[in-house]
């Protein structure tokens, strides 16, 4: 059981914008003892905003990597343009749809306040909430907005079913009976904490609709970062870590396209995020096959080193992911594939310069009779998204040793 002085620790965590070089500033209450270690077990990275629905509450359903005595939760306006009211939010362990296991709901504060009012441009993340969770647990995650507060900001590609009352508030219920509408979107939530898991840390993968889960099969989990988390999970505490999928569907590494740019929001999507140790990045195909594309591979070697020396200053690791192929694709050309195959050439020399480690996604999945194409077995169909075993590929291509140290971890 967690202490009382433990839960009633407020910590309000400001993301004050998202450029390049900027950071978080924290204002703090009285937080928990020195000893307890707070670490990141999901992430969904806002990629946008849609309409907000007013009056609603949203039960948003999220797969935990790690488990711990307590919860916190971040919510986020960030990209929003008025300041959003929260009358409630709670959590729960999930039963099944949007019903929570009997028992388990829980009301969140803010500094003991049961609401909130969150500024625009802005995460908040909540008090610590006295639920405990078990690993690859599903959490009910609902959040109730009463007035009109503009855009919502989202996570469009959730790669699951998620629910919405057509009105009022039922954030607290246990049965789902109100929630009678689905969606695939995350609504205003955008990561979950535990309190003092069994484990060293987190790790983040950071990248785009391969890393978010598109061509995997819904609610089922098999996203690559799914698979890896059920691969660390098999590893003692000192080297086990929690998973945080920080990929939006369409982003891109050197500008804004959907959801801020790779660079753009580091800080609140990657570095800012409790507990990290690494950083595992694999993105740029859409630099490459989008339009305007990226036709510089100079252009990625300093976005990548920006990136690296930025995430160094904060102590944490970088794997560098090489670029995975996609011929086939409707906006696939020779040039295009040259850029790719200058990028990967680079990342892959990083090994031995400026990445920690690097991990050849690319020699995974390419079919070795046509290497600018994904093998026909891990293909979704569109020859460019990976398929459920295509994910597990990506996933079990990553050195475990990379990640977690053989030998516990020493400040």
């Amino acid at each position: 059981m967690v202490g009382a002085g433990r839960i009633g620790a407020a910590l309000l965590v400001l993301v004050l914008g998202a450029g390049v070089g900027q950071g978080t500033a924290t204002a703090q209450a009285p937080v928990p003892g020195a000893s307890d270690t707070w670490t990141g077990t999901w992430e969904a990275a806002p990629s946008g905003t849609t309409t907000a629905h007013p009056g609603a509450s949203f039960r948003n359903v999220v797969h935990l990597s790690l488990g711990g005595d307590a919860v916190r939760v971040r919510l986020t306006n960030r990209l929003g343009t008025a300041p959003l009211r929260l009358d409630t939010v709670t959590v729960a362990l999930r039963g099944t749809g949007p019903d929570a296991v009997p028992g388990s709901m829980r009301t969140a504060t803010f500094g003991g306040a049961g609401t909130v009012t969150i500024p625009a441009g802005e995460d908040l993340v909540t008090d610590a909430v006295p639920l405990a969770v078990p690993a690859a647990a599903d959490l009910l995650v609902t959040v109730h907005t009463p007035d009109d507060s503009g855009p919502a900001t989202y996570h469009r590609a959730a790669g699951g079913t998620n629910y919405r009352t057509q009105g009022g508030n039922w954030a607290a219920d246990s049965d789902g009976a109100a929630y009678t509408t689905t969606t695939t979107s995350w609504y205003y939530v955008t990561g979950v904490d535990v309190l003092d898991p069994p484990a060293a840390g987190s790790v983040v993968a950071f990248g785009d609709s391969l890393t978010d889960g598109n061509g995997s099969t819904r609610d089922a989990n098999h996203r690559w970062p799914d698979r890896l988390a059920e691969r660390l999970k098999a590893l003692p505490p000192y080297r086990r870590l929690g998973v945080l999928n920080a990929g939006i569907s369409g982003n891109r590494l050197l500008r804004d396209d959907t959801g801020p740019s790779a660079l753009a929001r580091l800080d609140a999507d990657a570095l800012s995020r409790s507990g990290v140790r690494v950083l595992i990045v694999m993105e740029g195909i859409n630099d490459i096959k989008g339009t305007p594309n990226a036709t510089d591979p100079d252009a990625f070697e300093s976005a990548y080193r920006t990136l690296v020396t930025r995430a160094h200053a904060h102590g944490i690791r970088v794997i560098g992911g090489t670029l995975t192929p996609y011929g086939g694709d409707g906006a696939y050309t020779a040039a295009r594939e040259g850029v790719r195959q200058a990028v990967n050439a680079f990342v892959r020399a990083g090994a031995g310069g400026l990445f920690d480690a690097v991990v050849d996604f690319d020699a995974a999945v390419r079919d070795p009779e046509q290497p600018q194409r994904i093998r026909p077995a891990y293909d979704s169909g569109d020859h460019l998204h990976f398929n459920d075993a295509g994910m597990r590929a990506l996933a079990d291509t990553v050195d475990l040793t990379t990640l977690a140290p053989l030998t516990p971890w020493t400040p």
